[in-house]
C-alpha cells in the first residue's frame, strides 16, 4: 500500500522540515519489507480564497484530487478521535491487508477542513486535544507513521 502525507501549507527548510524528512527516510526503509510503500509529500498553499468556508472547500477538493479512488483518507482533524500508536498501525495494517492500495494521511490549513471531507474520510484523528503548530504536526504525523512500521515489525523502537 502507498502511503502519502498531503499537507496544506508548505514547510520551510530548517530543524523541523529535517526532523520530519528523517522519520519519513526511516518510513521509506521500513515500510517496504510490511508492503507498505512511502511516496511522497504532497505540499499544496493555502487557498486565497477571502471566507474560510470557501477555502475549506477549495482545499477539500485538493485532497480529493489526490485521493485515489478507493484509497483510504485519514484527516488530522481536533474533531477526531484519539488512538494510541498500537491501534494506529493495527489500523494501517487492516487497510494494507483489504487490499488498499493508497493511504493518504490529510493534515489541514489553519481553518481545517471541510464537513464534507471529515464526512468522506475512513479515519478522523486527532494528535490530542491541543492545537499544534502545522510543522510539528508534520513531525508527528510522520514519527507515527514510522513508528507503525516498527510496530508492525516487531522492531524494538516502539516499546509497551
Amino acid at each position: 500500500m502507498r502511503i502519502t502525507v498531503f499537507a496544506v501549507g508548505r514547510m520551510k527548510s530548517g530543524p523541523e522540515r529535517e526532523l520530519a524528512d528523517r522519520y519519513l527516510d526511516r518510513l521509506k526503509k521500513t515500510g517496504v519489507p510490511l508492503g507498505l510503500e512511502f511516496t511522497s509529500v504532497i505540499e499544496i498553499a493555502e487557498s486565497r480564497a477571502s471566507q474560510a468556508e470557501l477555502r475549506k472547500q477549495e482545499e477539500s477538493a485538493k485532497v480529493l484530487e489526490a485521493l485515489d479512488q478507493g484509497g483510504v483518507l485519514i484527516l488530522l482533524d481536533e474533531r477526531g478521535k484519539t488512538m494510541p500508536s498500537e491501534a494506529f498501525a493495527a489500523s494501517v495494517a487492516r487497510f494494507r491487508d483489504d487490499g488498499k492500495r493508497q493511504l493518504l494521511m490529510a493534515i489541514g490549513g489553519p481553518d481545517g477542513h471541510d464537513a464534507s471531507l471529515r464526512d468522506r474520510a475512513d479515519v478522523v484523528l486527532a494528535l490530542g486535544a491541543m492545537t499544534w503548530p502545522h510543522q510539528i504536526v508534520r513531525i508527528l504525523v510522520a514519527e507515527q507513521l514510522y513508528r507503525a512500521t516498527t510496530i508492525l515489525a516487531g522492531h524494538p523502537y516502539h516499546r509497551s
